[in-house]
């Protein structure tokens, strides 16, 4: 196992074998302590929100994460935890896109509302 320090070290430089192992979706052992699936899960769809990512990456990530036992209930905590460091406006992108990857289309949920609702709802439309 690497040492923290010669991790952080070969990570700087952009070590090429570090990098590759890293990378490598056949399972090899990079060197160092991994996270546990669950926890790498939740991590992959925060990054999915903070790079804004297209609809199409939730399912693969939501997939994975449901398969290591996250609830859904787990990635809104996600959402409400990384809110202030990525913004509101990461959320609000993502959200939809989370729920659509999970199998609630929320768009159609919005549709289907009542009128006298007190919910907040999107505009298709500017007033």
């Amino acid at each position: 196992m690497l040492s923290v320090e010669e991790s952080f070290r070969r990570l700087t430089i952009g070590d090429p074998s570090l990098i590759g192992a890293i990378v490598d979706l056949d399972g090899r052992d990079p060197g160092f302590r991994q996270l546990d699936a669950r926890t790498e899960s939740l991590l992959r769809i925060a990054v999915l929100v903070a790079l804004d990512a297209p609809q199409s990456s939730y399912g693969a990530a939501i997939d994975a994460a449901i398969r290591a036992g996250v609830e859904l209930e787990d990635v809104v905590a996600v959402l409400v935890a990384i809110a202030g460091p990525v913004g509101s406006v990461r959320i609000i992108s993502a959200a939809p896109r989370i729920a659509l990857a999970a199998g609630y289309d929320v768009d159609a949920a919005l549709e289907q509302n009542d009128p006298s609702d007190h919910a907040v709802r999107r505009s298709k439309t500017p007033p």
